[in-house]
C-alpha cells in the first residue's frame, strides 16, 4: 500500500464501437455477417470493420472469413465486454462505471489516476493485456495476452488507513472464493497478498491508497489472475501456475471476472458494517500460512526463519522466531519454508 503520484494521460478506452461489432459477431456465432451488414448496423465503414476485425484477431479473437464475404466467429469471445459485463453487475458496486482496454500499462496505474481524478466507488478497469503490470514491491506480473484477469477497482471506504489494510484480505478471499466456485478446486491464500494451487502461484491482489493519517481518500485495489495461460516463462515455471494448467481445461474469463466482483462485493459489504472480525476468521480458516507454519521472513534487514502465529486485528501475521518472541510482521515477504 502506498500513496500516489501526479496523474498522468490515459490512453483511450476500447472504442465502444469495437465492442459492439464483436457483440454482433458473437450474437451470431457461426453464421457469416457481411462486412456490409456490420458496417451499416454499426455506422462506420467497411474499412473500419476490416481494421477492427484484425485488431480482433491480434487479441486472439478466431474471426474468419474476409470483406469479400463476410465474417463469423469460430467460436465464442472471451473478451471482457463492459455492456456484458454490466449487466451480470447489477446489485454491486462494481457495474456501473466499467473502462476497458486492449492494451494499457497497468490496471492499477490507470485507476489510481481516474480516483485521483474524481472516479466515483466502484469504478472497474480492466484490461486484456498489460505491458507493466506489477505486483507487490514494484515486482512485474507477467500479463499475457487475453489469457488472465487484469483488472482494478476504486474504493472510497469512509476507514482510517490502518482499518483500510484488511482491504487486501478482502480482496484475497474474493478472489480464493471465486475461484473455488468455478473450478472446484481449493486454492490457498498465502498471507497478504498471493493466491496458490499445488503450492504455486496463480493470482495476487495488489491494494494502493491515498491517505492522510486519520483517513483514506481512496483505494485502488488490482487482482491478477491467470487464467487460460498453457505456459509460463521458463523462470517462473516453479514457483507460478495458472487455472488451465492445474485443471487441464479453459476456463471463461468473464464468468470468473463476475463471480470475483460478487464474493468482493459482499466481502466488502460485510467487512464495513461489521468489522474486521469476520475477514479475519474466515482469511484464517482458508490460509495454510496465518498458524503453524514454517516460514521464511525477508525484511529489508534481515532474513529470519519462524513459525506464523495467527493475524492481528488490522491482519498483520504474527510469527515467532526460533527464539521465542513472537512479533507482527510489519514489512517484508512471507514464504515457506
Amino acid at each position: 500500500m502506498g500513496n500516489t503520484s501526479a496523474a498522468r494521460t490515459l490512453p483511450e478506452t476500447t472504442d465502444r464501437k469495437i465492442l459492439e461489432l464483436l457483440q454482433l459477431l458473437s450474437a451470431n456465432p457461426m453464421i457469416v455477417v457481411s462486412g456490409t451488414r456490420m458496417a451499416k448496423q454499426i455506422g462506420v465503414s467497411r474499412h473500419t470493420v476490416r481494421h477492427w476485425v484484425n485488431k480482433l484477431r491480434s487479441l486472439g479473437v478466431d474471426v474468419k472469413g474476409h470483406a469479400r464475404t463476410g465474417y463469423h466467429l469460430q467460436k465464442a469471445a472471451d473478451v471482457l465486454m463492459p455492456g456484458v459485463l454490466r449487466r451480470r453487475l447489477e446489485g454491486t458496486a462494481f457495474g456501473k462505471h466499467i473502462h476497458h482496454f486492449f492494451t494499457i500499462d497497468s490496471t492499477n496505474d490507470a485507476a489510481l489516476d481516474m480516483a485521483h481524478d474524481g472516479a466515483p466507488n466502484g469504478t472497474l478497469v480492466l484490461a486484456e493485456q498489460q505491458t507493466a503490470g506489477r505486483g507487490r514491491v514494484g515486482r512485474m506480473w507477467h500479463s499475457e495476452k487475453s489469457n488472465g484477469i487484469y483488472m482494478s477497482v476504486v474504493l472510497r471506504p469512509v476507514l482510517t488507513p490502518v482499518e483500510a489494510q484488511l482491504i487486501t484480505l478482502v480482496a484475497g478471499l474474493a478472489a480464493r472464493d471465486a475461484v473455488a466456485e468455478q473450478t472446484g478446486m481449493e486454492p490457498d491464500l498465502r498471507w497478504p497478498n498471493d493466491l496458490l494451487l499445488g503450492g504455486k502461484k496463480f493470482g495476487g491482489i495488489l491494494t494502493e491508497m491515498h491517505a492522510e493519517p486519520d483517513r483514506v481518500h481512496y483505494v485502488v485495489v488490482g487482482i491478477g489472475v491467470n487464467v487460460n495461460h498453457e505456459s509460463l516463462p521458463s523462470d517462473l515455471r516453479a514457483i507460478a501456475t495458472s487455472l488451465r494448467i492445474e485443471t487441464g481445461r479453459t476456463h471463461s474469463r468473464g464468468d470468473l471476472v463476475v463471480r470475483v466482483l460478487r464474493w468482493l462485493d459482499q466481502y466488502y459489504t460485510q467487512y464495513l458494517r461489521q468489522g474486521g472480525d469476520a475477514v479475519l476468521r474466515r482469511f484464517s480458516e482458508v490460509s495454510s500460512f496465518c498458524e503453524g507454519k514454517r516460514v521464511r521472513v525477508a525484511t529489508a534487514k534481515e532474513t529470519f526463519l519462524a513459525t506464523t502465529a495467527g493475524l492481528e486485528p488490522n491482519g498483520v501475521l504474527r510469527v515467532t522466531r526460533e527464539n521465542g518472541k513472537t512479533e507482527p510482521v510489519l514489512t517484508g515477504d512471507v514464504r515457506e519454508a
